[in-house]
C-alpha cells in the first residue's frame, strides 16, 4: 500500500548520503582495477616470481579478513559514519605506503594497511546504505556501493593505461600512490551526513534519530511508521515515548551479540546466517576476482600481445561492469533480488563454459586462432555482464538487509569476511590453479561452481524486495512461503 502524498520512488537526501558512503568503494575498486596493471611494472622493476605476485594481490584480502570483522563491533560502538572516515584514512596510509614503495617489504606493508580499510569499508557502506533507506528504495541504494567499486575498477585499468606510459619507477607508485587524496577528501567529507537512524536509536538518542528520519523519508508520515518499527526492534516498548534519549536494554550493546548470532541462533537468524555466508561465498568462488585481477593474462593467453591492447582490452571489462551494475540498481526493486541472482549465475555458467572451450582450443592450437580469440574476449565480458546483473550488487543488498538491528554489523561483519577469505583464495592461487589445469580448465571449474551457486540460491535464499528490515525475521521464517502475499500495510513501504 502507498503511504499517502508519496510520490518519489526515494528521498533525495537519502541519496546523497548513500553516494557519499559509496565513496569508500569506489577507492577500493580503483585500487583492484590498478593493480591488475600495476603488477606488470612491479614485476618487471622487483623481479618477483607468480608466487609472490599471488602473494602481493592476495594479501590486501587477507587483512581485510581482519579488517571486517573488527569492523562489526567498531560501527556499533562507535557509529556507521566514524566508521566510514576510519576506513578512509586506513587506505589512505596504505596508499601512501604503497605509493613510497622502495622495495617488496614496503610493498606488502601497504597493501596490509589498505586491506584492514577495505575490511571496514565492505560492512560499513552496504549497512550505512540500508539503515537510511526505505524499503521501496533499499536496492537502489544499497547497491551503489557495488556500483562504486565498479566505478573504481574503470578508473584503475584507465590510470593503468595513461599512467604506464611515464617511466617505470614513476608510473606504478603513481597508480598506487594517487589513491591517498580521495580518501582524505572522503575521510573529513562524511562527517557532514547524518548518523544512521537505526544506530541512534541503539544508543537510545531518540531525538536525534526522529530529526534524521524526517530528513531521509518523503513524508513525516513514513518517517512516524519507520521510526515506530525501528523503536520496537530496538526494544523500546513504550508507544509514545516523549524522551529525547533513553536507556537501551543491555543485550542491545554487543554483550551476547556473538552467542545469539553463532552459539544459540534461532531458526531464522540460523537461516539468514546460512543465506549471507553462502551469497558471499560464491560471489568470489565463481571467479569474478581471476577475470578482473588477472584480466591482462588471461587475454595475453587468448592472443592478445602488446601492453597497449592488454590494457585497452581490460577498459573493457571495466565499461560492462559499469554497465551492467548500473542496470542492476534499477531493477533491484522491481524485479527483486531472487530473480535477478537466478537470471545472473544461469548467465555465468553458460559465459564461463565458454571462456572454458574458448581458451582450451587456444591452448591446444598450435597457430594463433581469430575466433577463439573474440570469443574468449566475447565470453569474458558476458561473464563480467552476468555477474553484475545479479550476483554483484545483490550480495551486497542481501547480506545487509537480512539480519535484526542488533545483530546486523556482527552478521554482515561474517559475510565479508568470508568474501574477503574467498577473495584472497581466488587472486593467490589463480595462477597456480590455471598452470595445474591449464587456464580452460579453469574456467571450467567456475562453471561448475556457478551452477552450485545457482541450486544454493535457488533453495535458501527467499525474495526480500520490498520489506521493512524489521520484517525479516518472519521472511526466513521455516513456515514462511514465497508464494503466499504478506499482509499488506502501511509499513510494507517503510
Amino acid at each position: 500500500m502507498e503511504i499517502p502524498g508519496q510520490k518519489e520512488q526515494f528521498n533525495k537526501y537519502a541519496f546523497a548520503c548513500a553516494l557519499v558512503a559509496s565513496m569508500i568503494s569506489i577507492i577500493f575498486g580503483y585500487d583492484t582495477g590498478v593493480m591488475s596493471g600495476a603488477m606488470i611494472f612491479i614485476k618487471e622493476e622487483f623481479g618477483i616470481s607468480d608466487t609472490r605476485q599471488e602473494v602481493l594481490a592476495g594479501i590486501l584480502n587477507l587483512c581485510a579478513l581482519v579488517g571486517s570483522l573488527a569492523a562489526g563491533r567498531t560501527c556499533d560502538y562507535f557509529g556507521r559514519r566514524y566508521t566510514i572516515s576510519l576506513a578512509s584514512l586506513l587506505f589512505m596510509t596504505g596508499s601512501i605506503l604503497m605509493g613510497y614503495g622502495p622495495n617488496y617489504a614496503i610493498l606488502m606493508l601497504g597493501r596490509c594497511v589498505a586491506g584492514i580499510g577495505v575490511g571496514f569499508a565492505l560492512l560499513i557502506a552496504p549497512v550505512y546504505s540500508t539503515e537510511i533507506s526505505s524499503a521501496k528504495s533499499r536496492g537502489f541504494l544499497a547497491s551503489l556501493p557495488e556500483l562504486g567499486i565498479g566505478i573504481g575498477i574503470l578508473l584503475g585499468y584507465v590510470a593503468n593505461y595513461f599512467l604506464g606510459k611515464l617511466t617505470l619507477k614513476v608510473g606504478w607508485r603513481l597508480m598506487l600512490g594517487i589513491a591517498a587524496v580521495p580518501s582524505l577528501v572522503l575521510a573529513l567529507g562524511v562527517l557532514i551526513m547524518p548518523e544512521s537512524p537505526r544506530w541512534l536509536v541503539m544508543q537510545g538518542h531518540l531525538g536525534k534519530a526522529k530529526k534524521v528520519l524526517l530528513q531521509v523519508s518523503n513524508t513525516e508520515q513514513e518517517a512516524e511508521l519507520r521510526f515506530k518499527d525501528i523503536k520496537i526492534a530496538a526494544g523500546i516498548t513504550e508507544e509514545n515515548c516523549p524522551e529525547e534519549t533513553v536507556k537501551i536494554p543491555e543485550k542491545n550493546h554487543g554483550e551476547g551479540i556473538w552467542k545469539e548470532l553463532l552459539v544459540r541462533p534461532s531458526s531464522s537468524v540460523r537461516r539468514m546466517l546460512i543465506a549471507a555466508v553462502g551469497v558471499h561465498f560464491f560471489q568470489h568462488a565463481t571467479g569474478i576476482e581471476a577475470v578482473m585481477l588477472y584480466s591482462p593474462r588471461i587475454f595475453k593467453k587468448a592472443g592478445v600481445t602488446t601492453k597497449d591492447k592488454l590494457l585497452l582490452t581490460t577498459i573493457g571489462v571495466g565499461v560492462t561492469k559499469i554497465l551492467f551494475t548500473t542496470i542492476a540498481t534499477f531493477f533491484l526493486d522491481r524485479v527483486g533480488r531472487r530473480r535477478l541472482l537466478l537470471s545472473s549465475t544461469g548467465g555465468m555458467v553458460c559465459s564461463l563454459a565458454v571462456l572454458g572451450f574458448s581458451l582450451t582450443m587456444v591452448h591446444v592450437s598450435q597457430e594463433k586462432l581469430l575466433w577463439a580469440l573474440s570469443l574468449s574476449i566475447v565470453a569474458t565480458y558476458s561473464f563480467v555482464a552476468s555477474f553484475n546483473m545479479g550476483l554483484g550488487p545483490v550480495t551486497w543488498v542481501y547480506s545487509s538487509e537480512i539480519f535484526p538491528l542488533k545483530l546486523r554489523a556482527q552478521g554482515v561483519s561474517i559475510g565479508v569476511a568470508v568474501n574477503r577469505v574467498m577473495n584472497a583464495a581466488i587472486a593467490m592461487s589463480f595462477i597456480s590453479i590455471y598452470k595445474t589445469l591449464t587456464i580452460g580448465g579453469a574456467f571450467f571449474m567456475f562453471a561448475a561452481i556457478s551452477l552450485l551457486a545457482f541450486l544454493f540460491f535457488y533453495f535458501f535464499l527467499p525474495e526480500t524486495k520490498g520489506k521493512a528490515l524489521e520484517e525479516m525475521e518472519m521472511v526466513f521464517c521455516k513456515n514462511y512461503s514465497r508464494n503466499v502475499a504478506a499482509q499488506t500495510d502501511l509499513r510494507q513501504n517503510v
